[in-house]
């Protein structure tokens, strides 16, 4: 890549409030929708967000008029925009209304989509197309334009898709937006289809719409990238009509990293949004996300442990720090010496060769067993093993609870403690609680210090 190609900057349109919320089982509310979008103008530094579609709903259109008042008083307007489709006054007046000042106008990319869709020859959606601009910009909007499946279009009938650009590129259109609406296109066929469209097209702007149905959105993102597109479309944590769009964080740090490019992203902020967007949209992502999944700077394999250990043998440009993120070292069967060192020196604890291999063993066999092993269990394992008498263990060996929607709730639990077994009850706020309160029941009467609970989290299913 040349010098001058290393210096470009790329843009990225951010969509998951509107392609992002058409996932199956999606739907953001209109605080959630304006937290979503100050995150990402504001933290994460996105160019430009899509928020909604016209004429979807009140609740749609509260949310818009919120995000717009709040962008406005930022002097962010110009780059907050709503999807409006080619129906003359009915989506340019609600974008209006709501005050919006960009629509996203959806036309038809694909002859198949105007016949079989809209009844319509080439000729007719041109006109609607037409008098939708020219009252849009009887209202100062700025008017982009999406070709609905263009990748189908461009593969089936080209002259449609090129006549399609011929019959508007006098309407004062601000970028051409190409979608692969039905992820069908491979990372060759977006650079040919792309370069073709800047080929014949020259003093247009395009964007790149990918969609991930074949896993390829973020390889055809670096594909259009490559064949001179300058602003990529993309949602956070890759949501989007099936299989979704193309990962934000994917898509960043595949264009720093592997063509040099220049973003405006801010990297630490990804992990936050990638958060936010888990939450308010119930979709949780896998633990191996590449970037943002809570697996992928764990180290599992011992190997690669003492690698790190001995000289960052397995570190990357993909280092957590640039993420905000720690890297760390799993604990289970597969774990190593260096696997326990990691995890002590985190812990500020040292150990002698012998009492570390005894660590290493347990480790191992718990493991084995299936057992999930983090660093806070080191301590505890170490005074087992060690045979400590600094620490105090509770075996429970039965435990019963009751609970439901209107009665209260009841723990009944028997422990060994020191070689005793006690019984205990009690009754509580649900049954977790109602299980504590049995065990500070049986505890009272021991000289046994209760644990500190430090940390309680609870997932509530959206609706619940």
């Amino acid at each position: 890549m040349s010098t001058a190609e290393q210096g470009r900057h790329i843009s990225l349109l951010d969509t998951t409030l509107r392609d992002g919320e058409q996932t199956q089982g999606v739907s953001f509310s209109a605080n959630e929708k304006v937290s979503i979008a100050r995150g990402l103008l504001q933290s994460l530094k996105v160019d430009r967000i899509e928020i909604a579609s016209a004429c979807v709903s009140d609740g749609e259109k509260e949310a818009v008029s919120r995000i717009t008042e709040w962008a406005a008083s930022e002097g962010l307007e110009e780059r907050v925009e709503v999807l409006g489709f080619a129906d003359y006054k009915r989506s340019v007046d609600w974008i209006v209304s709501a005050g919006g000042k960009v629509i996203n106008l959806l036309t038809k990319g694909s002859e198949k989509h105007c016949r079989e869709q809209l009844g319509k020859d080439l000729e007719s959606h041109l006109t609607d197309i037409a008098r939708t601009v020219e009252y849009a910009k009887e209202h100062d909007l700025k008017v982009n334009m999406y070709l609905e499946d263009w990748s189908s279009g461009y593969q089936d009938n080209r002259d449609y898709v090129f006549g399609l650009m011929e019959g508007t590129k006098e309407l004062g259109i601000s970028r051409y937006l190409l979608p692969d609406t039905l992820g069908l296109l491979s990372p060759p066929e977006v650079s040919e289809a792309v370069a073709t469209m800047l080929q014949y097209f020259p003093g247009e702007e395009f964007d790149f719409h990918p969609h991930n149905d074949y896993g390829l959105a973020t390889a055809n993102a670096l594909a259009a990238v490559s064949a001179g597109i300058n602003t990529i479309h993309c949602t956070i944590n890759c949501l989007g009509e099936r299989a979704g769009n193309a990962s934000l964080a994917e898509v960043v740090v595949a264009l720093r990293d592997k063509m040099g490019l220049h973003l405006s992203i801010d990297e630490s902020r990804v992990g936050m949004l990638s958060h936010m967007v888990e939450n308010f949209s119930g979709k949780w992502i896998a633990a191996n996300t590449p970037i943002v999944g809570a697996d992928v700077f764990t180290q599992t394999a011992g190997i690669h442990a003492d690698g790190d250990l001995k000289g960052d043998l397995y570190m990357t440009k993909l280092s957590p720090e640039r993420f905000d993120r720690k890297r760390t070292y799993a604990l289970g069967k597969m774990s190593g010496k260096a696997s326990i060192i990691n995890n002590l020196e985190e812990l500020g604890i040292t150990l002698a060769e012998d009492d570390l291999a005894k660590v290493l063993e347990r480790v191992v066999e718990l493991g084995d067993s299936k057992h999930i092993i983090t660093s806070e269990d080191l301590p505890f394992i170490i005074a087992d093993v060690m045979e400590s008498k600094e620490y105090q263990y509770i075996e429970l060996l039965n435990c019963y609870i009751n609970t439901g929607l209107d009665v209260g709730s009841t723990a009944s639990i028997r422990v060994a403690m020191e070689d005793e077994e006690f019984q205990g009850s009690g009754s509580g706020n649900g049954g977790f609680d109602a299980f504590m309160v049995a065990i500070e029941d049986i505890l009272k009467t021991k000289d046994f210090v209760m644990p500190a609970l430090i940390d309680y989290e609870v997932h509530i299913p959206r609706g619940g």
